[in-house]
């Protein structure tokens, strides 16, 4: 099976991994009618994982960099919906502090890597 480069790269794994947990969450607020909460939380989620894969194909550092920072605002976007939807009461306050956690962590990672970029 082909594999293309950004699937190796460490940001890019962590933010498909945090996308399925937050389309997991999508997909209980679209049980729950809750369509506009979960429109928003695919569209940020998706977000990050596609301006990585993107940004990859870019023809230059430059480029590529400016692709991880949209990624970055990205996992910002992510982070607003889940304390809103915590404030909702849709998750969990331990819910949010795990995303939280973790959307902090790739924030960090594509931030390093952006700035590694730029040298």
């Amino acid at each position: 099976m082909a594999q293309f480069k950004f699937q190796s790269l460490e940001v890019w794994q962590l933010s498909i991994t945090l996308t399925d947990k937050l389309l997991d969450i999508a997909d209980r607020l679209s049980v729950d009618k809750k369509y506009r909460f979960a429109e928003q939380l695919n569209g940020a989620a998706l977000s990050i994982s596609n301006n990585i894969a993107e940004g990859l194909g870019s023809v230059s550092s430059k480029e590529f960099a400016h692709y991880l920072n949209i990624a970055h605002r990205s996992t910002f976007e992510n982070a607003n919906i889940l304390v809103v939807l915590e404030r909702r009461k849709y998750i969990s306050d331990t819910e949010l502090n795990d995303y939280l956690e973790e959307l902090d962590k790739l924030a960090r990672k594509l931030t390093s890597f952006r700035k590694y970029l730029l040298k």
